[in-house]
């Protein structure tokens, strides 16, 4: 499986122009847009799985660059999002005891 960072995208591209996009090249697994949580706007750029790794840098390839709805597009395999190291939570309200009651 491959997994592909597509940037760049128009906002109002769906999963399925980008499943139709990366289908002319082979087998997609998976194709997804990235949206904001509390719009649920698209931020612009999505992933795309594709199981077949010759299929999927073929795309990357041939779609790295390409123009899409008038924008070019940003497309390579996408990297393993690393974990954060956790680090003690720092409490900014130190010596802070509330409003004074009276």
């Amino acid at each position: 499986m491959t997994n592909i960072y597509v940037g760049n995208l128009i906002w109002r591209c769906t999963d399925e122009d980008l499943r139709t996009l990366f289908e002319e090249f082979g087998t997609v697994a998976k194709a997804e847009i990235v949206c904001e949580r509390e719009t649920g706007r698209s931020r612009g750029f999505g992933f795309v799985t594709m199981p077949n790794s010759e299929e999927a840098q073929a795309a990357i390839q041939e779609l790295n660059g390409a123009e899409f709805g008038g924008r070019n597009l940003t497309v390579n395999e996408a990297k393993v999002k690393e974990q954060r190291q956790s680090r003690p939570r720092q409490n900014h309200n130190v010596g802070y005891r509330g409003a004074p009651r009276y």
